[in-house]
């Protein structure tokens, strides 16, 4: 079976930096519901497209097409007394409210001093140059539910 639109796509994959540093790996097999379901980054999508269970590809993704740009704005420094006074520390996330928005989103501690946390709302990866590579381990249909969902059931996948 070719990988189009509502199926199930198997893969192993790899993702590095413009260097060539390993930034994350698959340990087991991931699945995602092809065909414009946001389960995988779409650059990767259209390249899988047509391919069957074996292909191999290597996508290079710009940040507009992975993690976005780095955005200054998405830096804030708050109160030190804001957080609790000894469980924090440099590299936690936690989810808040983003300023002008009412949608929360995640933050990451980057400093923190006596007087002051400095937190960055950027995902860790923005602004970078990513090469995701991959290979298919296999393709089935999409069941009804899954399609309806938007996204894969068992082995893999969502479970509810």
């Amino acid at each position: 079976m070719q990988v189009s639109k509502n199926s199930v796509v198997t893969l192993n994959f790899e993702l590095s930096d413009s260097s060539g540093k390993l930034l994350e790996k698959s340990e087991q097999p991931i699945s995602y519901l092809h065909g414009g379901y946001d389960g995988i980054f779409p650059l990767v999508e259209e390249a899988l497209e047509g391919s069957a269970e074996g292909a191999s590809i290597e996508v290079t993704l710009d940040p507009e097409n992975a993690f976005g740009e780095y955005e200054d704005d998405l830096v804030r420094v708050e109160p030190r007394d804001a957080f609790p006074a000894d469980s924090i520390e440099v590299g936690m996330q936690f989810q808040a409210g983003a300023e002008g928005s009412d949608e929360d989103m995640i933050f990451t501690l980057t400093k923190i001093t006596a007087d002051s946390v400095v937190i960055d709302g950027n995902h860790p990866l923005a602004g970078q140059t990513l090469l995701f590579k991959c290979t298919v381990e296999g393709v089935r249909p999409a069941s009804a539910e899954e399609i309806t969902h938007g996204h894969v059931h068992g082995a893999h996948g969502h479970h509810h």
